[in-house]
């Protein structure tokens, strides 16, 4: 009796949140080691985490990554992936295969998953959504090659699966000024899908607990940060290169409207349940 009580309390603490975001968008940027994970349970819990923001009448949509599908992909075909500043170089070959893993393999499978559990949803190769410029990182004289970066979102269609009650799932790839296909940042074009829907939350999820002051001690989480205090932890190397990308996102975001972002670890089962519903939350919260 003590245990079915408990899942009573436990429902009630999320009815205000879900009286709350009720209709809202919420966009959830799906990556993570746990992606690649043998186990089709592992690999699709978040998907069955996406269904229920649907059941409870809140908007999700999905922005995925996929770089180590990406990375074996390449080994495969006899190429090596080569990083600067955490970003991909991408000749066209290269180009070719991140869009054929990115749109037409992990995509497919990511909408099969949501589907599966109940939900509905439709894919979408970022091609089709998100228009790019060249990307080149700050301070390094370096051609990226075909990496862009997202400048504009094509709302409409993501509008329309929104006012029928499915699901958006985009990969993170864009048409250049040049008609090319380019590979993206897929936290960056999460961050820019929020802003150009006037989204209430941003979730990106990943390897790790939250932001923490520590790198290597979890138990340094940072579980709610302001926006204003972010520029002193990047001088003091807090937030280092591979944060940087999610957290200069998160920021501008928040900068143009969006209420909270959340950094949450995909290896947690159900951890997007958990910081949306909960009181406590188990990740690190980004406010103005």
């Amino acid at each position: 009796m003590e245990e079915l009580i408990s899942k009573a309390a436990t429902l009630l603490e999320a009815l205000p949140y879900i009286q709350r975001f009720r209709s809202q968008v919420f966009v959830v940027k799906y990556g993570g080691s746990f992606m690649d994970s043998d186990d089709p349970e592992v690999r699709h819990r978040v998907a069955r985490d996406v269904v229920f923001l649907e059941t409870v009448g809140i908007n999700p949509v999905v922005v995925h990554g996929g770089g180590k599908a990406i990375t074996r992909a390449l080994e495969d075909g006899g190429l090596t992936a080569q990083f600067v500043q955490g970003y991909r170089v991408t000749d066209a070959a290269t180009a070719e295969i991140v869009d054929r893993v990115l749109s037409g393999e992990i995509n497919p499978e990511i909408v099969k998953a949501i589907e599966d559990f109940g939900g509905k949803a439709r894919g979408f190769a970022g091609t089709e959504i998100f228009r790019c410029r060249k990307f080149s990182p700050p301070k390094e004289n370096v051609d990226l090659g075909f990496v862009g970066e997202v400048v504009d979102v094509n709302t409409e269609p993501l509008r329309e699966c929104i006012r029928r009650s499915v699901t958006p799932v985009i990969s993170p790839t864009a048409r250049g000024d040049d008609g090319k296909t380019y590979n993206c940042n897929a936290d960056v074009a999460a961050a820019r899908t929020a802003i150009a829907l006037k989204a209430r939350r941003l979730v990106f999820m990943s390897d790790v607990p939250g932001l923490l002051r520590d790198p290597k001690d979890d138990a340094t989480l940072m579980s709610h940060l302001r926006a204003l205090d972010v520029p002193e932890l990047k001088r003091a190397g807090v937030i280092g290169e591979g944060m940087l990308p999610k957290v200069d996102s998160a920021i501008a975001a928040i900068e143009t409207g969006v209420e909270k972002v959340q950094f949450v670890d995909g290896r947690i089962p159900h951890s997007v349940l958990l910081e949306i519903f909960t009181d406590a939350g188990v990740g690190t919260e980004v406010v103005r």
